[in-house]
């Protein structure tokens, strides 16, 4: 199967046929204009329906930016209405979660009505957890997180009695189960293992308590598990802090990323949201040109909020010196200040996610209707319908996280051989054909095909450097 949006050819204005470093840097297009009934809407392939997709997707996102009526939007989903389906092909239900959230972008002049319909979707907690535990089983990228996660853990801890893993978010006893089975295989026996787990849920954390202490009573380790009701935003980090003799590690599983969010200007980020021309695309070299922007572009990262909450959160972590910290993120670039760049990058992303699914899981799957429309739905609509501290989904690449690391006093602890070979050996054990494991600097890339989508990175407290750059570096 030809990948999603594989085979576009991006043109700059005019005739040239150039492909740029920034996707889509200009584009101008006239959307073809589509009847309820016309026959030919009916019998397009789907290739040529993925593509009238994406033009009329980009031709919407440009009308809602301009700002103004609605009109010229509502009329943009209307024809997006006739040939997306949230149950079709893979771009058929992409497009269905982009329109959506470009309904919901475009009515955010109107604060009561969007209050409204906001409030009545709010996501109950038992549908999140579902929505996390079908991601856990119809996608590899947690598990091989954990595993990865749990090897470097295990290697940073040989020979410490007592261990003291923080976790960011304790939505999940998983990760935490086969630590406990690798900690007590120990040949010298295992260590006591301390676990501090930070939810905002205090049903969640009691749930996670009495499975990890039921694994652990069976396997016979030495156990404490310590809940802490919180969002990482007001964390108390001292909460944190490692009594002395103890060994302390940190992961991060898709947290860190939250922590960026500012309070935007809507008026200067309406002023920005321009969205320049949309050039007219064929259906060719589309991902071969998002191949090339993610391995040269820079103008995302550049563009990016440079807030300063996220770097106070790394040095609170810092400060707790930690043998090791383990950091799970999204390899992508969502955290651009304009309409454009967001929506631009956030297809191509999410393209390979759902080429992925489409081609491992059934499309009349509940499970992963489910997990589309309660997580990556929810995803697409926070990084295209939310600003300031409501954008939460601020996804950034390794790139820029190695730059905030290594601002807070972290130095990058290269993740080892073995934990690859584990990685590898779990994708072949489960089937998942088409997902890759790369080693790239020291870091683990989780990939579908040769798309990077999630990364692994471990760090370690630098700190004759650390206080170098405390004392020279503007944090930002």
């Amino acid at each position: 199967m030809t990948p999603l949006l594989a085979g576009v050819v991006v043109q700059d204005d005019g005739s040239s046929s150039s492909v740029t470093s920034a996707p889509l840097e200009t584009l101008s297009l006239s959307p073809p204009s589509l009847a309820p009934h016309s026959p030919w809407v009916r019998e397009l392939k789907s290739d040529e329906r993925g593509l009238c997709l994406i033009h009329l997707l980009l031709d919407c996102a440009s009308r809602v930016a301009s700002g103004g009526s609605l009109d010229p939007a509502n009329a943009a989903l209307e024809q997006i209405a006739l040939l997306a389906s949230p149950d079709g092909d893979a771009m058929q239900r992409i497009a269905s979660h982009f329109a959506e959230a470009l309904a919901r972008r475009a009515i955010r002049s109107w604060p009561g009505l969007c209050h409204a319909l906001d409030s009545a979707r709010v996501l109950p907690l038992a549908e999140a957890a579902v929505a996390r535990r079908h991601f856990l089983d119809l996608c590899p990228f947690l598990r091989l997180s954990f595993v990865v996660a749990n090897q470097a853990i295990m290697e940073a801890m040989e020979g410490e009695r007592v261990v003291h893993v923080v976790d960011l978010n304790a939505s999940d006893p998983t990760q935490w189960i086969p630590l406990l089975q690798a900690l007590g295989a120990r040949s010298e026996g295992p260590p006591h293992l301390k676990i501090t787990g930070i939810h905002e849920h205090k049903e969640v954390l009691h749930y996670t308590a009495i499975r990890l202490s039921e694994a652990a009573e069976r396997l016979d380790v030495p156990f404490q598990f310590i809940p802490v009701v919180s969002s990482l935003d007001n964390l108390d980090i001292e909460r944190l802090r490692a009594k002395t003799g103890e060994a302390l590690a940190i992961s991060s599983v898709l947290q860190l990323h939250t922590l960026l969010a500012t309070e935007d200007v809507d008026g200067h980020l309406r002023k920005a949201q321009r969205i320049a021309p949309i050039s007219k695309l064929s259906l060719g070299e589309f991902l071969e040109k998002d191949h090339l922007a993610n391995a040269h572009s820079t103008s995302a990262e550049s563009a990016s909020p440079q807030p300063t909450r996220i770097q106070s959160f790394l040095a609170s972590l810092w400060r707790l010196s930690p043998k090791i910290l383990v950091v799970t993120e999204q390899e992508a670039n969502h955290n651009g200040q304009t309409l454009k760049e967001r929506l631009v990058e956030a297809l191509f992303y999410y393209a390979a996610v759902f080429d992925a699914l489409d081609l491992t899981v059934p499309r009349q799957s509940v499970e992963r209707l489910r997990l589309e429309k309660k997580l990556f739905g929810e995803e697409i609509r926070n990084i295209i319908a939310c600003e300031g501290l409501e954008r939460k989904e601020r996804h950034e690449k390794l790139e820029r996280w190695r730059q905030r690391m290594g601002i807070s006093g972290f130095r990058a602890l290269p993740l080892s051989y073995c934990g690859l070979l584990q990685a590898r050996r779990l994708l072949q054990c489960f089937g998942w054909q088409g997902y890759k494991v790369k080693e790239e600097n020291g870091c683990f890339m989780m990939c579908w095909q040769d798309r990077p989508l999630f990364s692994v990175s471990a760090w370690r407290c630098n700190l004759v450097e650390s206080l170098k750059k405390r004392s020279t570096s503007v944090v930002p």
